[in-house]
């Protein structure tokens, strides 16, 4: 792969350019890769309305009937049903860990195979989620396990 930088100060705006023969997976993966840096997620925080970079979720759970948004730093709630959240971030990492609940496959640290077919997955923060059997083959597929 060859990658090639043009600089010029009279550009008011970054483009990105992928010349190809055909598209592969890691060129596919590059391009996820560069939406999700591009992506962001209207949540709430209090009373206050936050527009959050994706890149920065670890993970959304819905409890009670409420979506909420986990970062490293903080806990926000979303006004969106997981299901939404899904199909918006479904091309930007995040895949379906249970009925309640969504994960994003960057910031996995480890997978630990749990009892009945479940996989317990440990994120670089430390915070464990399990994920239900139903998605199991699902997460192992997107990870080449």
């Amino acid at each position: 792969m060859k990658i090639s930088i043009h600089t010029d100060d009279s550009v008011t705006e970054t483009e990105i350019v992928i010349t190809c023969n055909r598209l592969t997976p890691e060129i596919e993966t590059m391009l996820a890769t560069l939406r999700i840096l591009n992506q962001q997620l209207t949540v709430m925080k209090g009373e206050e309305v936050i527009l959050l970079d994706v890149s920065g979720i670890i993970y959304i759970e819905t409890v009670d009937r409420k979506t909420f948004v986990y970062t490293k730093e903080a806990v926000y709630e979303s006004k969106l049903k997981l299901y939404e959240v899904e199909a918006r971030l479904c091309e930007s990492g995040f895949i379906r860990a249970s009925k309640s609940c969504l994960i994003h496959l960057r910031h996995i640290k480890s997978l630990r195979t749990d009892i009945d077919r479940r996989i317990r997955v440990t994120f670089e923060s430390g915070e464990q989620i399990l994920v239900s059997r139903q998605y199991a083959d699902d997460l192992k597929k997107r990870l080449g396990v």
